[in-house]
């Protein structure tokens, strides 16, 4: 038999293979290409850009658009929920504000270090 007809048969009884599912990428964005400074306030900014300009992942402005109390304020335009650039700065300026140095944690919680 020759080998063309050989790689025809087992071509015809193969499974097509199925199309690879586009996932979602969940990790940070890269960051932004604009200045959100020289942008006018009333600007709308969707939430892959906002993520970029607050260097989150947009997964993590999903679940604070659950909490209605979050202060990152957004709006939904169509479905989609799209950020005011005059929102993004606040947040920035808060976010700055609040922003602690990071204290090392111990054993006993008193500054003294762990015992051997």
């Amino acid at each position: 038999m020759p080998v063309n007809d050989e790689k025809t048969r087992i071509e015809a009884f193969a499974m097509p293979r199925a199309a690879k599912r586009g996932r979602k990428n969940r990790g940070v964005p890269p960051p932004a290409t604009f200045d959100i400074d020289t942008l006018p306030g009333s600007s709308n900014l969707t939430a892959l850009e906002a993520a970029a300009v607050i260097r989150r992942t947009p997964g993590a402005l999903e679940q604070w658009r659950r909490d209605p109390n979050h202060p990152l304020k957004w709006r939904y335009v169509d479905g989609r929920p799209l950020y005011r650039v005059d929102a993004v700065r606040d947040y920035l300026a808060k976010r700055d504000k609040t922003t602690k140095t990071p204290q090392t944690h111990n054993a006993h919680g008193d500054g003294r270090g762990a015992r051997p």
